[in-house]
């Protein structure tokens, strides 16, 4: 074994649960999971590190982001608090529409720049995995853009990134609210030029984005295209986008507040995850909840993910969304952490490769100063992250 990690609490996430391992140790040999189990069992090995009764994890997984953009919307939370609505400011030319200006002007090398602090925050927090969408380009070449950036901040950091292209966002002001005509370039010409860049194809489904016939046909192209496809669904509205990324076996709906019984049934019977984003609901003060309860019952599997964008969700912090998926949607410890690992690695198409500790696997960790799962969930603006590991190797 090239490390032994040793005297451990395992949380290793496989099975309905924690999955716990109380006296854990982990091996791993070229960047993979060798060995688990009992430390009075573990193998030898080259290095071997004293956890010392620290929690261990799999590393985190942040399965919807917006990372990469231009400039910042400051201005327009102030107005929300003033009263604005989020339509009213995207009608008015703000909302996705003045991101889409600011990261425009920007090249390339300009938008990883700007987007690494924001990456360092989320890695400092024991995320190894991130996702990351385009969609405020809404050009070919502007799309294409963003996700030869998201690729760039892979190459920057240790960090594995699952590229989205999110072509369909939102229909820029060129095309005069001919969302149609903007379709043809999203199916014709941007889906086809992002293979090999982009992991998946996402759509806003939604009166200020596209109706469920125009994200059907983005679908369509993406699967011609050989990509899996995810929907931001069913956040300000009900158009039952939910049911219909189930229809084309989606690896996620994300947002969700108004889903409803047949959504649900839908994405019960796809295996489409549900992903859902507690800072949005927050910053926009949202009062309608997704229906957590029927999810659970439904047998859904549900994560979370910061959804860090400039305008509806402003943060770096996935502990903080652990916190708010138990405080504001009523998830437990167990749902929290799964929804930030097994769950995430699935809504990413990823669960073969990274999620639980186990033979195999990705050898991603994360060493907390804690050997209590629930101190994960628990605290506000607290890190306890000791070590994070990517491919066996600490970072």
């Amino acid at each position: 074994m090239d490390r032994l990690w040793t005297n451990a609490r395992l949380a290793t996430l496989t099975g309905d649960g924690l999955g716990p391992v109380e006296r854990g140790a982990v091996a791993a040999r070229d960047g993979r999971i060798a060995w688990v189990g009992d430390v009075a069992d573990a193998p030898d090995a080259a290095d071997i590190v004293d956890c010392a009764g620290r929690l261990i994890t799999p590393g985190l997984i942040d399965c919807h982001t917006h990372l990469v953009h231009g400039g910042s919307r400051a201005n327009e939370w102030a107005m929300r608090l003033e009263g604005a609505t989020y339509e009213e400011i995207a009608r008015a030319g703000g909302g996705i529409v003045s991101t889409m200006r600011a990261t425009r002007e920007m090249d390339e090398e300009a938008l990883v720049a700007s987007a690494l602090p924001r990456l360092d925050a989320l890695l400092a927090e024991g995320v190894t995995t991130i996702e990351i969408k385009s969609g405020y380009g809404l050009t070919l070449d502007d799309e294409i853009k963003m996700l030869r950036a998201a690729r760039a901040l892979g190459d920057a950091r240790m960090i594995r990134v699952a590229a989205t292209l999110l072509a369909a966002h939102v229909v820029p002001p060129e095309y005069k609210g001919d969302a149609d005509a903007y379709v043809d370039l999203v199916c014709e010409r941007i889906i086809p030029a992002a293979v090999g860049l982009a992991d998946a194809v996402d759509g806003f489904c939604e009166g200020i984005g596209f109706s469920p016939q125009q994200i059907a046909r983005v679908f369509d192209a993406a699967k011609a295209a050989g990509l899996p496809v995810k929907l931001h669904a069913e956040q300000l509205s009900h158009l039952a986008g939910a049911s219909l990324a189930a229809s084309y076996r989606a690896l996620s709906a994300d947002h969700l507040e108004h889903i409803d019984a047949a959504d649900i049934a839908a994405m019960a019977e796809a295996g489409t995850v549900a992903v859902l984003l507690p800072g949005a609901y927050y910053v926009m003060r949202e009062t309608h909840k997704p229906p957590v309860e029927a999810l659970r019952d439904a047998g859904v599997p549900m994560a979370l993910a910061t959804d860090c964008n400039p305008g509806t969700s402003p943060t770096t912090s996935l502990l903080l969304m652990l916190n708010m998926g138990a405080t504001l949607f009523g998830l437990s410890v167990t749902e929290c952490l799964r929804a930030v690992t097994v769950n995430a690695a699935a809504a990413l198409g990823l669960q073969g490769e990274i999620g639980t500790i186990e033979v195999g696997k990705a050898a991603d960790l994360a060493i907390w100063n804690t050997s209590e799962p629930a101190e994960l969930v628990y605290r506000l603006g607290f890190n306890p992250l000791h070590k994070r590991i990517k491919d066996g190797l600490c970072t």
